[in-house]
């Protein structure tokens, strides 16, 4: 992610959303079809079903965002967890169909609105509290996509292209950070 000294709170978080998506989307480009839908045991859940999940909650929280409740009535949040999309493509549509959600939304906030009150499951939140938290439970869930496939692509392949520092490289990044040289072969950019 990109360091631009800003003091906006709404650009900030955009950059935020858009850097996990990408980090999401680079984890699951490098992840075998297979491990897109493999759950590790019967308690975890496989990435296609973390992205169904991402997908059910973008469209209730950010869905009519400043007027309406964050918990929509016609959300069945354990759907969520049944049925996953059949195939990459399926899955990657809805992935993307979550994001906008969000987008659409926060591409209308200002940060006067941040003071504003949403609710969500009827408790209210300032704006700026309802945006961390999103922000918060969709790290969450991105780390579980990134590790998920991290484990299937290197079970299956045996490589992982660093998403971040690869270990062992921390000085020579450090030192290029400090020439000026470009990083991006390691850091997910927005």
């Amino acid at each position: 992610m990109g360091h631009e000294v800003t003091t906006s709170y709404v650009k900030d978080a955009g950059d935020v959303f858009r850097y996990y998506k990408t980090l999401a989307e680079h984890a699951m480009s490098q992840c075998p079809d297979g491990g897109l839908f493999t759950a590790l045991d019967a308690e975890s859940n496989s990435i296609a079903i973390i992205v169904k999940h991402m997908t059910g909650n973008m469209r209730s929280r950010w869905g009519d965002f400043l007027t309406t409740d964050g918990e929509k009535p016609d959300r069945n949040r354990d759907t969520e967890f049944e049925k996953p999309p059949a195939t990459r493509k399926e899955l990657l549509e809805l992935w993307e169909h979550g994001w906008k959600y969000v987008f659409d939304a926060m591409g209308t906030l200002t940060d006067a609105d941040l003071v504003k009150t949403v609710t969500i499951r009827t408790t209210p939140h300032s704006v700026m509290q309802a945006i961390t938290r999103q922000v918060a439970h969709y790290a969450h869930h991105v780390g579980q996509i990134v590790y998920l496939a991290k484990h299937f692509t290197v079970k299956t392949t045996g490589k992982w292209e660093s998403l971040s520092v690869p270990r062992g490289k921390s000085s020579q990044f450090t030192a290029d950070v400090a020439a000026g040289r470009k990083t991006e072969r390691w850091i997910v950019e927005k």
